[in-house]
């Protein structure tokens, strides 16, 4: 019933800023955290950035300083702003919702994921 869509990535130079965006679309449907992860080839997923409902955040250690994580609640959307990118940073980036159901009364949370999207950053 949700479907998160994601654009934006692409090729860049080392040093260089790109851009990500994911918009939650479907029924009716409440989310609450957002969040941004990546997997590198050979390595596990891993979580990049996190952004409740109210606006708060956490980042991975490697990315403080250079990734901003956004939300525009209204048009149901996530962004990730990248800066200073490096080689390190290749990889196929996940976004993810914690989107808040109620059947039969109960309420719960399931989380959902995009599709990803590759980042590759050259030397």
């Amino acid at each position: 019933q949700v479907q998160l869509v994601e654009s934006g990535g692409g090729l860049v130079q080392a040093g260089g800023s790109l851009r990500l965006s994911c918009a939650a679309s479907g029924s009716t449907f409440s989310i609450n955290a957002m969040g941004w992860y990546r997997q590198a080839s050979g390595k596990q997923r891993e979580l990049v950035a996190r952004i409740s409902s109210g606006g708060s955040t956490n980042y991975a250690d490697s990315v403080k300083g250079r990734f901003t994580i956004s939300r525009d609640n209204a048009k149901n959307t996530v962004y990730l702003e990248m800066n200073s990118l490096k080689p390190e940073d290749t990889g196929v980036y996940y976004c993810n919702a914690d989107v808040q159901i109620t059947n039969w009364g109960m309420s719960n949370e399931y989380p959902y994921w995009g599709q990803g999207t590759q980042v590759t950053v050259s030397s």
